[in-house]
């Protein structure tokens, strides 16, 4: 099941806009596993060995950057994500929103 569920969470963040950002829960209830965001960072964490994905456009749920993606603020910014004087996404901009 686990790399049933990777594939799942990759393909979600292969059509995550770009300048948009989702987060990790939200990855999680979309892929129909809402108690699984952690796994999903887990996911993501490896992506490399399933192939080449957005995956700095997952913050967690208050727009923070993960600790050890030390490069996807820059990246975020690239794309035109702006951030807010506490260091996070500014989420009211940058959130996509995805109807279930």
């Amino acid at each position: 099941m686990e790399e049933e569920l990777a594939y799942s969470v990759l393909e979600f963040v292969a059509e995550i806009p770009r300048g948009k950002v989702v987060t990790y829960g939200q990855i999680a209830n979309m892929i129909g596993y809402p108690k699984y965001s952690r796994l999903v960072g887990r996911i993501l964490s490896h992506a490399e060995y399933y192939g080449e994905y957005p995956c700095h456009r997952v913050v967690g749920h208050d727009g923070r950057v993960a600790s050890h993606f030390s490069n996807q603020r820059q990246l975020l910014e690239s794309e035109g994500v702006t951030f807010l004087s506490d260091g996070k996404v500014d989420m009211m901009k940058h959130q996509c929103v995805f109807k279930e």
